[in-house]
């Protein structure tokens, strides 16, 4: 498999703490929402892939536990909202209430 994130993918993605790497894949999906309002859907596609990448990393970093289960539910709707038919009937707004905590604890760790 060919990351894009490759030198997290080799390890440094273990070093972040959960909310880093959640604060991250966060990241990702506003940049895929932000690409999909400017309609410019190829870069759109780009940011989805990209949080994909990052959301698998962090089901590999938290192996098991209710983080892992978080996470693969996340992931899953992610899918389903982007590429699928929405059966939670996921927003934008949503998405952006998710990930905003998680911005914020990060940022007040550092």
């Amino acid at each position: 498999m060919t990351y894009r994130h490759r030198a997290l993918a080799a390890g440094r993605w273990r070093a972040f703490a959960f909310v880093e790497q959640m604060a991250n894949v966060g990241g990702e999906v506003e940049r895929m929402l932000n690409w999909r309002a400017r309609q410019q859907p190829a870069h759109a596609e780009q940011a989805f892939e990209r949080a994909l990448e990052l959301l698998d990393l962090t089901l590999v970093a938290a192996r098991s536990g209710p983080r892992l289960k978080e996470v693969a539910r996340v992931r899953e709707a992610l899918v389903d909202y982007w590429a699928g038919a929405n059966g939670s009937a996921s927003t934008d707004a949503s998405w952006r209430r998710y990930f905003l905590p998680f911005a914020y604890a990060a940022r007040r760790t550092r």
